[in-house]
């Protein structure tokens, strides 16, 4: 996150993914979720987060995160709901991370995230 912070770019967003990665995140509303990556070719993690929030997974892909990433108007800003980083499915999820990494801030009365 430290490298993240100082140096915002596609790069350290993806290693900062992969260090996270079963990482018991909230979405804005509090439910939990957890994300895992599978293996490809080489031994490299694809770019396809797998999101554990009940019985079975939802594929989020690597261009949807890229996608809300390039929509924050500068690091640490408020955004004050999921839809704020654009209509991206599994957007819910992505808001949660991008809060845990310090690439956004939420409205102070939304504390669900926080606990």
């Amino acid at each position: 996150m430290v490298a993240l912070r100082k140096n915002p770019c596609e790069e350290n967003l993806w290693k900062c993914v992969v260090a996270f990665r079963g990482y018991k995140f909230k979405t804005l509303s509090g439910l939990p979720f957890t994300y895992k990556l599978k293996k490809g070719k080489g031994d490299e993690f694809t770019k396809e987060l797998w999101i554990d929030r009940r019985e079975g997974s939802k594929s989020l892909t690597w261009s949807s995160v890229l996608l809300a990433y390039h929509n924050i108007g500068k690091i640490g800003e408020v955004v004050d709901r999921p839809k704020a980083l654009g209509d991206i499915r599994g957007v819910s999820y992505i808001y949660g991370m991008f809060y845990r990494f310090g690439l956004i801030d939420v409205p102070e009365k939304v504390n669900k995230m926080k606990k």
